[in-house]
């Protein structure tokens, strides 16, 4: 079968053959309809990482989610397989270039939806707009996701324009390249995924889920060092319980995250 070919269903299976990308722990289920990542890269071993590990690496072997990465180099030009060249006007560094880039795009579009509603196409990049809770989730609603991870200077303007590409940070600063960055957006974004978590209530009882920070936790043993569990959380009081989180997570946002506690009172006030 070749590269082009379509690929055989048989079931909830859903089978193909191909050189790149790569798909990794292929001796998992390849489940029809998983949501999928695919990660565009100079550094493929990279890949799954961390992700491999603890929920979302049982869930990636189990087959609910999906990951292949692209080697960028494969598509580079001349014998050196070079990606990038030095910044048009001058400057110090070096720029991804387009031609490069559209081809690794292109390929890893087979197979995916055109939509970007469907299938976001979405560039790591310290300017771009910062990752938080809201796009996770906006995230695990998709069919799946292409992440280019950025390297040098950056990548040549044409790719991210003509291919609808969106600019993602994880915060305000730089770092050497994309693929950490791309391994924290999808932890994010797979630990939604139904049937991840195993307690789907866990998603939705953690911070930044309702715009507060979470509230503190505690467990066993009752007294440690000299300092006990509240003695509320043992109380049976399940609605006192409530109320003394609620109040933590109010505290914990008003003192630690201003910017989030003034969107939190400007949500209740529009809710009236």
């Amino acid at each position: 079968m070749s590269d082009d070919s379509p690929g055989k269903s048989h079931g909830r299976l859903s089978i193909s053959a191909t050189v790149q990308p790569r798909e990794l722990m292929t001796d998992r289920p390849n489940l029809k309809g998983a949501w999928s990542a695919k990660v565009i890269t100079l550094f493929p071993s990279a890949f799954p990482g961390v992700l491999g590990e603890s929920l979302t690496g049982k869930a990636l072997q189990d087959g609910l989610w999906k990951l292949e990465t692209v080697d960028l180099r494969t598509f580079g030009e001349g014998k050196h397989r070079n990606v990038d060249d030095t910044p048009a006007g001058g400057g110090a560094g070096m720029v991804l270039r387009a031609d490069v880039m559209g081809k690794a795009i292109r390929f890893a579009s087979k197979s995916t939806p055109a939509s970007r509603a469907k299938w976001p196409v979405i560039y790591l990049s310290p300017r771009g707009r910062p990752f938080d809770q809201q796009m996770a989730e906006r995230l695990a609603k998709t069919e799946g996701t292409t992440l280019i991870c950025g390297r040098f200077e950056g990548l040549d303007e044409r790719v991210i324009e003509h291919f609808d590409i969106e600019e993602v940070s994880l915060g305000d600063f730089v770092m050497t390249g994309g693929e950490i960055a791309a391994q924290a957006i999808l932890d994010a974004t797979v630990r939604l995924l139904p049937g991840v978590l195993g307690n789907a209530e866990s998603a939705d009882d953690e911070s930044f889920s309702d715009g507060l920070l979470e509230h503190p936790q505690y467990t066993r043993p009752a007294s440690w060092e000299g300092r006990d569990i509240p003695a509320v959380l043992t109380s049976g009081d399940h609605g006192a319980v409530e109320r003394w989180r609620r109040e933590k997570s109010e505290e914990i946002t008003r003192e630690r995250r201003p910017d989030l506690w003034k969107e939190h009172k400007n949500r209740e006030s529009e809710d009236g």
